[in-house]
């Protein structure tokens, strides 16, 4: 019984080896899609929860105590630094920031692939976000607005882009090969704007704690789906039997 189950045993090793050498070459890349499509998947659920979580007291009670946490530290001061942090996530900013790695990757890299793909996933958060605020329909926060706003609240617009394109910015310079001092020093940089981006809207009063998760969250996975099929495109180009 023994001797059976060990040739039994061999049997499935030998055939899983066989398995596993006829898609060696392929075997990265259908691991790394898997793992690319489960955290897609993920943020999605994630985000479907929060937004049938945006009704609930717990939720509200949480969004009011902490916009006013924010609200009580306001100051003339603190106001014109966020007030200056959020307009890197305004119309203006984006165009001056995407003029600006419009001229890095492509006087620098030579190349207009980095500037289609930034421009690329602009526009498909752009065109999500304005999307799920028209099916969402949550209002603006009853609090007092800095700054003037104009669509509806969930998610953060401002949240939504700021992961989209910074995110996507951090994750194009993580690839380059460049000073890892200053590598270290860019994505820093890009990473606290995300962050200030986010905080500046619920310190202003026109998000929820709430609405810029979201946004983050939605931001992150076109970030995280344009990166797979970025790449794809590419090994595919490359290797056609891939």
């Amino acid at each position: 019984m023994r001797k059976q189950l060990f040739s039994v045993l061999r049997k499935i090793k030998e055939i899983l080896s066989n398995k596993f050498r006829q898609y060696d070459h392929k075997l990265p890349y259908i691991i790394t899609t898997l793992i690319t499509a489960i955290i897609v998947i993920g943020g999605i659920k994630l985000f479907i929860e929060l937004t049938e979580f945006l009704k609930s007291d717990v939720l509200a009670n949480y969004d009011t105590a902490v916009t006013n946490f924010f609200i009580d530290f306001r100051s003339p001061a603190i106001t014109t630094v966020f007030t200056f942090i959020t307009n890197f996530g305004d119309t203006i900013g984006y165009v001056i920031m995407f003029s600006l790695s419009a001229i890095f990757f492509y006087w620098i890299l030579k190349s207009w692939k980095y500037v289609a793909q930034i421009a690329l996933v602009m526009i498909l958060a752009l065109g999500s976000n304005l999307l799920l605020k028209k099916t969402i329909d949550r209002a603006r926060p009853v609090s007092e607005h800095l700054v003037k706003v104009e669509t509806l609240s969930f998610p953060s617009g401002h949240a939504t882009m700021a992961m989209a394109f910074y995110g996507f910015i951090i994750y194009l310079i993580f690839s380059l090969p460049i000073n890892k001092f200053i590598k270290f020093f860019l994505i820093t940089i890009f990473a606290f704007l995300i962050l200030g981006i986010g905080l500046s809207r619920i310190y202003l009063g026109v998000h929820y704690p709430s609405d810029v998760f979201g946004g983050f969250i939605a931001g992150f996975i076109w970030v995280v789906f344009c990166v797979m099929i970025f790449n794809l495109i590419k090994i595919f180009r490359r290797d056609p039997e891939t």
